[in-house]
């Protein structure tokens, strides 16, 4: 089975600043997502060595690791694309802001639903926009990693919602931290996702 690897960030520590500190950044790429790639790895070699006799585990929950570990992997290989440096006046173009107008009526009324879904979402987790094969738009709340792919749904821009992406700076102010998030995406990668149509294929 695959072994996977943390891929390096797409930009410096401190490209997101002010909006995301790069303390941030080096405590959440270099150690919260490298945990998950570490546990996704130990999920399959405990896996690996049950199907070859060698090792007695519980399945399911091993099976649960698995997809916990790889989602936040998956997802997190995502993320960091989807953010550029701060912009003030960062709204998308292109076809994915006239999916946007065209479904919600307005990019104020798509930032309306998406910051909602992120300020609502119970826990940890994450607010996720996701595009179908005929280019339906849909906006979910994913709590914490597990259960993270509707049939046929594509991920195409996610906002990290645990704790670790934004206390350190913003403490429990998660509005505000969910405010100043719409001025680092990066459009044109959400733009490429929305082109492709692929599934994340995590290194």
């Amino acid at each position: 089975m695959k072994r996977f690897n943390l891929p390096p960030l797409p930009y410096s520590y401190d490209a997101l600043e002010p909006v995301i500190s790069k303390r941030i950044m080096e405590l959440h790429h270099d150690k919260h997502h490298a945990a998950y790639v570490k546990g996704a790895n130990a999920a399959v070699e405990k896996l690996e060595k049950f199907a070859k006799g060698e090792l007695e585990i519980d399945v399911r929950a091993v099976m649960r690791d698995l997809s916990f570990h790889l989602n936040g992997h998956i997802l997190h290989t995502l993320f960091w694309p989807n953010l550029a440096p701060p912009s003030e006046d960062n709204k998308p173009g292109g076809r994915i802001g006239d999916l946007i107008d065209k479904q919600f009526g307005s990019f104020e009324n798509f930032k309306k639903v998406f910051t909602t879904a992120s300020n609502t979402l119970e826990g940890v987790g994450w607010a996720i926009l996701y595009v179908d094969p005929e280019d339906n738009l849909y906006i979910l709340q994913v709590e914490k990693h597990n259960l993270n792919h509707p049939a046929s749904l594509v991920p195409i821009l996610v906002s990290d919602l645990w704790e670790h992406s934004y206390y350190l700076q913003y403490e429990n102010r998660r509005a505000e931290y969910v405010e100043n998030f719409w001025k680092v995406i990066n459009w044109d990668e959400v733009e490429k996702r929305l082109e492709k149509k692929e599934p994340v294929n995590p290194p």
